[in-house]
């Protein structure tokens, strides 16, 4: 994965703290390089042009005390008179001779080639270098009229202290320029996108249906037209859903007066079904079989419209759960369903509203029924404060990947086709997970519990008293 895949997985606000934080390293660095190599650069001008005094001033009195006849013991004491600063080694050459303050630490063999050269011609001069692995200025003065060269090698262990703990500062300075720079920078990201988050919250609102919702105009009038536009956006969509909604109620309303004709004119025929022939008889079952098929549609398109409009409401009462989903079992068109109920739900009692409860039972059921390949049962359990309604079958089962998508409207997932000529209309999982949502409650679908080819489906609502 490149460099640029990392960093575009990292969040927008991880993003802009780490920029600032790079941009408050890299300055912090610049600044802190700069400091340390001007320091440095003053520092050791300043101690060579010392240096270069000092020992201008002491090769004037060597020259004025060497005589022609004198010895390296006088060369020595000559040495041993010299006013010299703390960390200086003098060195001097007369003729063939050398003397040194401390031949250890300074002697004839530690001058460089290229200063020999140089007051070999009679210049004087200064020059950087290293003395035992530790750093040093050696400055040469010449003294022609003596045969004599006068050295003085200075230490530099007091300068390198000092840049190192100059070194130390200016490192810690950066350290804290950094994290001040992100620090900074988190916060102006977190003030950055605070009005994103909120339109985030905003736009998961309106995804849940809330849509009443809208944003506070900003005082920044750079946000001003988004939240505008947002604001705008969440109108436009309320009204159309509920022109929509409107229009299904209203078509929905005006297609069951002709409806409660066809199914009075479908009972009449049927009641005279005896007196027709084999065709006629074969013709009034598909007519009967769609126009129950299309009183359905227009019940679940009604019940629909309630939610998306908001009309929807709980008419509340006590319910014992067992006998309720037993009675609801034995009213529906399969009534010989099986009922498992645990001892511990027996004599559960929850707040439902009856006719949405009966109505997620007969689609969880008929739902079974369409899919399955043989009996079902619906089971009764409690958990907690939770009372769960389980409906198995023994069919196919549904795919991970529809477990979710099998609960939209108009949804009948890979299955629909194995449903025979009664397709349904894909409204009736939709209409349960609607019901359940307004108890407070949840559905779901999984695999069955004992291991067996099938699905149940689970419903899980919540225990409550009735409000007084």
């Amino acid at each position: 994965m490149s460099s640029q895949n990392r960093l575009e997985r990292l969040g927008l606000r991880a993003r802009l703290t780490l920029f600032f934080a790079l941009g408050g390293l890299l300055l912090s660095a610049t600044i802190a390089l700069a400091t340390l190599t001007l320091t440095r650069q003053n520092l050791l001008e300043q101690r060579e042009e010392t240096a270069f005094g000092v020992v201008t001033s002491n090769g004037l009195r060597v020259q004025a005390r060497l005589t022609p006849d004198i010895d390296p013991e006088g060369l020595g004491s000559i040495i041993d008179s010299l006013s010299t600063t703390k960390g200086a080694y003098p060195l001097l050459r007369f003729g063939e001779f050398w003397a040194a303050s401390d031949t250890q630490v300074f002697n004839s063999e530690n001058v460089p080639e290229t200063m020999l050269e140089l007051v070999n011609q009679f210049d004087a001069g200064t020059m950087r270098t290293s003395l035992d692995g530790r750093p040093a200025v050696i400055t040469g003065i010449p003294l022609p009229d003596r045969d004599a060269v006068y050295f003085e090698a200075i230490f530099l262990d007091d300068v390198e202290d000092t840049l190192r703990a100059l070194g130390l500062i200016v490192s810690g300075v950066a350290a804290a320029s950094t994290v001040l720079a992100a620090a900074v920078g988190s916060w102006a990201s977190r003030r950055t996108l605070t009005p994103l988050a909120q339109v985030r919250i905003a736009a998961e609102s309106l995804a849940a249906g809330e849509l009443d919702t809208r944003l506070e105009p900003p005082a920044d009038a750079d946000l001003a037209s988004l939240t505008a536009s947002f604001n705008e956006m969440a109108g436009a969509l309320e009204d159309r859903i509920k022109r929509d909604s409107r229009f299904a109620s209203e078509v929905s309303h005006e297609l069951r007066s002709p409806l409660t004709t066809l199914n009075a004119s479908v009972e009449v025929l049927n009641n005279s079904r005896a007196s027709f022939d084999g065709r006629s008889q074969t013709a009034l079952d598909l007519l009967t079989d769609d126009v129950q098929r299309f009183t359905r549609l227009v019940d679940d398109l009604l019940e629909i419209s309630r939610y998306d409009v908001g009309s929807a409401s709980l008419q509340a009462e006590e319910v014992n759960i067992a006998e309720f989903v037993r009675q609801a079992i034995d009213h529906s068109p399969l009534p010989d369903t099986t009922v498992i109920t645990n001892p511990t739900a027996e004599s559960t009692i929850i707040v439902a509203d009856k006719r949405r409860l009966a109505q997620v039972i007969a689609n969880l059921v008929d739902n079974a029924s369409k899919y399955g390949d043989g009996s079902i049962a619906v089971m009764i359990g409690r958990q907690l404060d939770d009372v769960t309604i389980t409906v198995i079958d023994n069919g196919p089962g549904v795919a991970i990947d529809e477990r979710f998508v099998i609960f939209d409207r108009f949804s009948r997932g890979s299955a629909g086709g194995r449903r025979g000529h009664d397709t349904g209309s894909g409204l009736g999982l939709s209409l349960v997970a609607e019901h359940v949502g307004l108890h407070g409650g949840r559905v779901w679908v999984e695999d069955r519990s004992d291991g067996l080819d099938g699905a149940q489906f689970v419903v899980c609502l919540p225990i409550e008293e009735l409000a007084e």
